[in-house]
């Protein structure tokens, strides 16, 4: 193969259409790619910035239930320890109430007793008077011996 001028004409054709190329074409070509790949590179960083913002929100998320757990503890602690105190404060009064109605009971009941025995003593003083009298067959006059009725009425 001899080297010739068409040989070197399509030499310099070649290097024209490659400068052409590289200096015209070849710009507006790799414009677009270059693009393109800042356009992935980002997206692939979004991407990666999105995987670590959504642990950390599944961290965030893990507190924040706990929190909520560890609050509705509590709550459920302090109604409890309430119910007991309201159960105990209920019984204490429940107490109370009960032994001031026994205790008014009681006394009702001393009352009723003391009165009873108070017209029972008139009774067995009628008694007696009336018993005198059928024996003694005799009226006693009940004003001129109320001290021995009042008396015999105290024994009783």
């Amino acid at each position: 193969m001899d080297i010739n001028l068409t040989l070197i004409g399509q030499a310099i054709a070649m290097i024209v259409f490659v400068w052409f190329c590289m200096k015209f074409v070849w710009p507006i070509i790799m414009s677009p790619i270059e693009q393109r790949q800042t356009e992935i590179a980002n997206g692939l960083a979004a991407a990666e910035n999105g995987q670590s913002a959504l642990a950390n929100a599944k961290v965030e998320v893990d507190k924040i239930i706990a929190q909520a757990r560890e609050q509705a503890r509590g709550i459920v602690d302090q109604a409890n320890s309430r119910a007991t105190g309201i159960v105990e404060q209920a019984r204490a009064d429940g107490e109370t109430e009960r032994k001031r109605q026994v205790e008014a009971a009681r006394a009702e009941i001393g009352v009723e007793t003391n009165r009873a025995r108070e017209e029972l003593r008139g009774q067995v003083a009628k008694i007696a008077v009336a018993g005198a009298e059928k024996v003694l067959a005799r009226e006693i006059d009940a004003n001129a011996h109320r001290d021995i009725l009042a008396k015999l009425a105290s024994e009783l």
